[in-house]
C-alpha cells in the first residue's frame, strides 16, 4: 500500500491519464478491476479558467473511481495555480501536472513534455500549483525531451523540492513519442535521487513485465497506459499477480465482448446513443483485437450507428467460433 498525503491508495498499479480514453466510464472500469489509482484525461489550464464546456466535463467524476487524480497541463505558472484552486475545489484526490505529452499542439505552446526543456519554470509550475492546492500534487514525465536536454533524473528533485508528492516516469524521450524501446534504467535513477513514491511506465504489457519493472528499478508501482487499450484485464491481472503470484485466466471472447458493450451502454447513458457510439469507435477496435475476422469486423464496427448493431455486429463474431 502506497500513502501521499494523507491518501491511502491499495494497489501498486495506476492507469496512466490517456486523452480520449481515461473518461470516467473507463476510469470506473479500471477500479473494479482492482487498479490503485486512476487519472482524468489531461485538462488546460486556460480551459478552465476560460470556463471551457467540454474543459468541464472532463473533470466530472463519480465517488466510486477514488482515488482519483485530475492532470493538469499549461505552463505559466500563475494560470497554474488559479486552475489547481478550482479543480481542489472539486475535492479530487491528487492534481497531477502532464510534464509527458508528446503531441505537437501541446508543446507547441511549451506546455506538456517541453516544460521540461525549462527546469526552473517547471519547479514554478509545481509550486504554484502546490501552494494553490489543498490536496497533494504529483507529476508525470517522460525521460526526457531529448539526449541532449534535462532529463527526468535532474528534474525530479527539483520538482520534489517544489511541492511535487509524488512522481511518474514514462521512460521515453518525449522526441520517441512512443517508438522504440522504454528505458527503465531512467526510472531507477529518478527512484534513487528522490523520497517520494514513483511510479515507472513504459512497456508493461503483462503481469511479468510489471514485476521485472519494479525489481529493475525499486520503484514503488507501475503505471499502465496503451496496454489497458480495449484491455483492462491487463490491470487486473497484474494487480492479482503482484499481491498473490498468481497468474489469472485470460477473458474469453464472450467476456470481452460483454464488458465492450457494458462501456458503451454507460458511456451512452452519459452522452447519449449517437455520441457513444461514435466515441467507441477507436475502444470497439481495440476491444475486438483478435476476434474472427477482426479486420472485416473493425470495419463494420467503424460504420455502426446503433448500439443494437454494434451487439449484433459482436455476438455474429463470436458465432463464428461456436460454430
Amino acid at each position: 500500500m502506497l500513502r501521499i498525503g494523507g491518501v491511502k491508495i491499495e494497489s501498486p498499479v495506476a492507469l496512466a491519464p490517456m486523452a480520449g480514453v481515461t473518461d470516467s466510464v473507463f476510469r470506473a472500469i479500471a477500479r473494479k478491476m482492482g487498479v490503485g489509482l486512476v487519472f482524468t484525461e489531461m485538462v488546460s489550464s486556460r480551459g478552465l479558467l476560460y470556463n471551457n464546456e467540454r474543459t468541464r466535463e472532463l473533470v466530472t467524476f463519480a465517488e466510486e473511481e477514488r482515488p482519483l487524480a485530475m492532470q493538469l497541463f499549461g505552463s505559466e505558472p500563475k494560470l497554474m495555480g488559479k486552475a489547481a484552486k478550482f479543480l481542489a475545489d472539486l475535492q479530487p484526490d491528487f492534481i497531477d501536472i502532464n510534464m509527458g505529452c508528446p503531441t505537437p499542439k501541446i508543446v507547441k505552446n511549451g506546455d506538456g513534455a517541453a516544460l521540461m526543456l525549462d527546469p526552473d519554470r517547471a519547479a514554478q509550475v509545481v509550486e504554484s500549483v502546490a501552494r494553490s492546492s489543498t490536496c497533494p500534487v504529483t507529476v508525470k514525465m517522460r525521460r526526457g525531451w531529448d539526449e541532449t536536454s534535462p532529463s527526468a533524473v535532474e528534474l525530479a528533485p527539483l520538482l520534489v523540492r517544489a511541492g511535487a508528492q509524488g512522481l511518474a516516469i514514462h521512460g521515453r524521450y518525449r522526441e520517441q513519442f512512443y517508438r522504440g524501446k522504454a528505458n527503465w534504467e531512467c526510472i531507477a535513477a529518478v527512484k534513487a535521487r528522490v523520497s517520494v513514491p514513483v511510479w515507472g511506465n513504459g512497456d508493461v504489457k503483462s503481469a511479468d513485465t510489471a514485476l521485472e519493472l519494479l525489481q529493475r528499478t525499486g520503484c514503488d508501482g507501475v503505471m499502465i497506459g496503451r496496454g489497458a487499450l480495449g484491455n483492462p484485464w491487463l490491470l487486473r491481472e497484474i494487480d492479482h499477480y503482484l499481491r498473490h503470484g498468481e497468474y489469472l485466466p485470460r477473458p474469453s471472447l464472450g467476456e470481452r465482448a460483454d464488458l465492450a458493450l457494458l462501456h458503451l451502454n454507460q458511456l451512452a447513458a452519459l452522452r447519449g446513443e449517437y455520441m457513444a457510439v461514435r466515441t467507441m469507435r477507436p475502444q470497439l477496435a481495440w476491444y475486438t483485437k483478435g476476434f474472427p475476422q477482426a479486420a472485416v469486423l473493425r470495419q463494420q464496427l467503424n460504420r455502426a450507428e446503433s448500439i443494437a448493431e454494434v451487439e449484433d455486429l459482436l455476438q455474429n463474431s463470436i458465432q463464428l467460433v461456436q460454430s
